[in-house]
């Protein structure tokens, strides 16, 4: 990042004056724009006398001077570094920015150039320069001296007065300053920036905790105090979701139930009111209702808030849980949905035609490593790593809180590669997918995949289908489920065994098997099937019965399951013997034995030990 350069101030308006006139009257073109200028300067001397004259006047006052004062007024103020109201600022439309490039052509140029290594185009850049300068007036700086905290303080003057001028935020103001931010924020001028447009609706019900104190103080503070207590244990994005519900359930109490003032007066009928109120609420994009997933998240970050605060003895509790575990409804298990082989295929060949190069390289790396989309768009510059002669990508912390290393295929390599030589260098951010200086948000992850899913003709597709269909792919092709697992990241095998239950082979290998032997029954007078004509599964269940032998039977228990009660009768302090099961403990001693089991030939030899001590 090019450092900002350090640009000196005038120490005294009224005794620069002259000095800032002389600049002026050299910085004009041709001697018609000098006789100009200096008739404008005159006028300015005679009616304000200096700059603190100026400023000492009404805004309204300075706007009815003529424009060419004007704009003498504002090169000056340039010049001196004077700190100037945003409604003039907003309202004067003087040349802020030229008199910036004239009194500091080096940062006007890099800032361009900058803009533009980020991906934005020229006439982007020259307006969000135009916007920066406007807000270094405000904050009485200059582009290359704004600090961060200056920039955010006169930011937000800046806009306030745009809206108070045309009612709202013109687009036409808002979409520099949105790519002002995130050049800025690579600049150190400004803190990082969200990853795209917060969207300016929200539920009438999930108001402000100011809002909510109003009324409830108490059951604000009480929550607060929760989501504060989350904060330490879980991240941020975890705190938000929990702090969503609690804002919601106190804007409906506040809305229907105003009453209820803190968390000890939330009933079970105020509950069901929010459930109700959940019900009606509309799904995602407006389409249907609201998932059971959702609503079950809802509800379930109610029942831990206010089994947590008993707990914990908060003041502000009520006797008990008003929350059910049976208010959860129901949440549908259903497999996997995964592409089948001529899908994926299509869907990677249309990925290579796609014309924007992130679509392809989202594309083509969820197909290939089976990464989540988060993971995918955390990825950081450095993410690629070399380990013996092979290429692996190191996947960041996400959603099980563990990275991983996932083997790279060599095209992914390549693109990977392609993608990183044409990121500008001296952005701030590790990360390694930034769209005009800003992280890529999911929402674009989406569209590529889908993208290449209509140009294959395969439907919806969604950006995790890729990851279910590797996971797929490798179990149909004897890939152990451990290694699926450390691939995908699964932190037990419980969440692998998942896709074992889509196309399990060993069931599809005996079923096929025998229904040949079992459809053989239908044609001849065979009354059963002959036991060589089992298959090797069904064979090694079968031996599993045979496995540990008994005093009186046989153990029916497989193997790789454990047992507390093993051996228990033996090792029993009432257990008593006779030389004439002698036979039988001996046989059991070296069952264990021939199977390793070590406890169990502990056990029983003992009982031996003790039986020919007695008898001798």
């Amino acid at each position: 990042m090019s450092a900002p350069r350090p640009v000196s101030r005038a120490a005294s308006p009224r005794a620069e004056l002259p000095r800032i006139a002389a600049r002026y009257l050299r910085a004009a073109t041709g001697e018609n724009g000098r006789r100009c200028r200096g008739h404008a300067v005159e006028r300015f001397r005679r009616r304000f006398a200096d700059l603190e004259g100026w400023l000492a006047r009404p805004v309204d006052q300075r706007l009815a001077a003529p424009v060419e004062v004007r704009g003498f007024a504002a090169f000056a103020l340039v010049e001196a570094g004077v700190a100037v109201e945003a409604e003039y600022v907003v309202r004067s439309a003087s040349q802020w920015g030229g008199h910036h490039s004239v009194f500091d052509p080096v940062t006007a140029a890099t800032f361009r150039s900058e803009a533009v290594s980020l991906g934005f185009i020229a006439r982007e850049s020259d307006k969000m320069w135009s916007k920066l300068s406007q807000i270094a007036v405000i904050a009485g700086t200059t582009p290359s001296l704004i600090r961060p905290d200056q920039y955010s303080v006169a930011r937000q003057a800046w806009v306030a007065a745009i809206q108070a001028r045309w009612g709202r935020l013109p687009k036409s103001a808002a979409t520099p300053l949105f790519g002002l931010d995130a050049v800025l924020f690579h600049r150190g001028q400004a803190d990082e920036p969200h990853p795209r447009r917060k969207s300016l609706s929200r539920s009438a019900h999930e108001v402000d905790w100011d809002n909510i104190a109003q009324h409830a103080p108490r059951l604000a503070a009480t929550a607060q105090r929760y989501l504060r207590q989350l904060g330490i244990s879980l991240r941020a994005s975890s705190v938000s979701c929990f702090d969503t519900t609690l804002r919601q359930l106190a804007g409906l109490l506040g809305a229907q139930h105003p009453e209820v003032t803190c968390v000890a007066d939330i009933r079970r009928e105020h509950i069901e009111s929010y459930k109700m109120w959940l019900a009606e609420r509309p799904g995602y994009r407006r389409r249907g209702t609201l998932s059971t997933t959702t609503t079950g998240m809802r509800m379930g970050h109610l029942r831990i808030f206010f089994e947590r605060i008993i707990e914990w003895d908060y003041d502000d509790a009520p006797g008990r849980n008003p929350v059910f575990a049976g208010d959860r409804p129901i949440k549908d298990r259903p497999l996997p949905k995964f592409l089948d082989d001529p899908s994926a295929a299509k869907l990677l060949t249309a990925a290579r035609a796609l014309p924007e190069r992130f679509d392809r390289v989202a594309v083509e790396v969820l197909a290939r490593t089976g990464i989540r989309k988060g993971e995918f768009l955390g990825l950081t510059i450095d993410a690629v790593v070399q380990i013996g002669s092979a290429f692996w990508l190191r996947t960041p912390v996400g959603k099980m809180h563990t990275d991983r290393h996932v083997p790279l295929h060599p095209h992914l390599k390549t693109l990977l590669d392609e993608w990183l030589a044409d990121r500008a260098d001296w952005q701030s951010s590790d990360l390694l997918f930034t769209d005009r200086g800003r992280p890529i948000p999911q929402s674009r992850v989406d569209r590529a995949v889908q993208r290449a899913a209509t140009a294959a003709g395969i439907g919806h597709v969604h950006p995790h289908q890729p990851r279910h269909t590797l996971a797929t792919q490798a179990v149909n092709r004897g890939m152990s489920l451990e290694a699926i697992a450390a691939l995908l990241g699964h932190k037990s095998l419980e969440m692998t065994m998942v896709y074992a239950r889509i196309a399990d082979r060993t069931v599809a290998d005996e079923y096929f098997r025998v229904s040949e032997k079992v459809e053989a029954l239908y044609d001849s007078d065979v009354i059963a099937l002959p036991a060589e004509d089992e298959g090797t599964e069904m064979r090694k269940l079968r031996a599993e019965m045979h496995r540990r032998m008994l005093g009186n039977g046989y153990c029916a228990r497989p193997v790789e399951l454990d047992c507390h009660f093993e051996s228990i009768c033996e090792s029993c302090t009432f257990f008593v013997t006779t030389i004439e099961f002698r036979p039988t403990l001996q046989a059991q001693r070296d069952d264990a034995t021939s199977k390793d089991q070590v406890a169990r030939e502990h056990i029983f030899t003992g009982i031996l030990e003790r039986l020919d001590q007695t008898t001798a």
